[in-house]
């Protein structure tokens, strides 16, 4: 269950509230040693205006009373010190908890607002083909491709489900994986095909190798190849080509998802794959998306024991490899 969303506007009011306390008790840090070293002077000076100057221990009783004074200086400066250090080092902690849970509150909040508007697309289409179909008599060739295009959508809302459900089994370790060797030149081939019947207007650009097996979850890898499929689509131009190759390099499989897109600037390279992480604003965002799918792809990577980079795919787009080691 998602956590209750804070407002953004409030962090600015958080933040006040916060160094406001925060300067209100270093005050009264200063404030207290301050009245302590008077205090200790104060008291120095009584006790040597009681002492008498034709006292055979004047000098030694002077020397004691000062030492005394250094004593009790010192001991406030080390207090000082240690509460001061405690101050900072638990403010900036508590300071560090609030803004993540600021910023996990806005990505919720984003991801809301992402989830809402991929599930409206799907089924408003698919209500819309079904509606068409229940009133009007087609021939049998536009009925056929109106099924088509509603089980398209409905492969959306599944993938999108999958997507969320997965997400929320591996975040809380319920998610009970069941390798198995497949053949995963057949699993990608599949999942790059029916990317090809769904958008048939894109420039592709397949090479899989055959018969490239290993050990891993069928659901999983197909969630994997699906979403960085899914990303190249979204981000790709829209004239661009969209490459997807698969083959064995010494130990280890390589799959290579490339689009010819904006790209990725460096300093974003990393964030993509947090969760509900998306580049931009989600007010203004045109593109599509919940900020689950990079996310799940390296959490299925890691399961399998690979590794996912991206590289910047010249002169403009990205390129996204997976590193599986058998």
């Amino acid at each position: 269950m998602l956590r209750k969303l804070i407002p953004a506007r409030k962090l600015g009011f958080a933040s006040a509230l916060f160094y406001l306390l925060l300067l209100y008790i270093i005050a009264a840090l200063v404030w207290w040693f301050v009245s302590l070293m008077r205090q200790s002077h104060q008291m120095t000076n009584y006790k040597l205006e009681e002492l008498k100057a034709d006292d055979p221990a004047y000098l030694t009783k002077v020397q004691q009373i000062t030492d005394e004074q250094h004593r009790a200086t010192a001991k406030y400066v080390g207090e000082g010190t240690v509460f001061f250090s405690l101050i900072i080092v638990g403010a900036f902690f508590v300071y560090r908890a609030v803004r993540r849970e600021f910023k996990l509150s806005e990505q919720q909040h984003n991801f809301m607002m992402a989830i809402t508007h991929e599930l409206k697309t799907p089924i408003a289409v698919a209500k819309l083909n079904l509606e068409t179909l229940q009133k009007h008599r087609l021939d049998e060739e536009k009925q056929q491709k109106i099924i088509a295009m509603t089980l398209q959508e409905t492969n959306r809302l599944n993938t999108l489900a999958n997507n969320i459900l997965v997400s929320a089994q591996m975040d809380e370790k319920a998610f009970h994986s069941t390798k198995e060797d497949l053949n995963l030149s057949d699993l990608a081939r599949r999942s790059v095909e029916e990317y090809r019947t769904r958008f048939p207007n894109k420039n592709w650009s397949i090479s899989v190798e055959e018969d490239l097996s290993l050990e891993g979850d069928p659901l999983l890898l197909q969630i994997l190849i699906n979403n960085l499929i899914d990303n190249a689509v979204k981000y790709g131009s829209k004239e661009g080509e969209i490459g997807f190759t698969m083959h064995r390099k010494k130990n280890m499989i390589l799959v290579s998802v490339t689009d010819n897109g904006v790209g990725i600037p460096d300093n974003e390279k990393q964030k993509i794959f947090d969760r509900f992480y998306r580049i931009g604003d989600e007010k203004v965002r045109k593109t599509k998306g919940t900020g689950l799918g990079l996310y799940l792809c390296k959490r299925i990577a890691f399961e399998h024991n690979a590794r996912i980079v991206v590289t910047d795919n010249l002169p403009t787009g990205a390129n996204f490899t997976i590193q599986f080691h058998v």
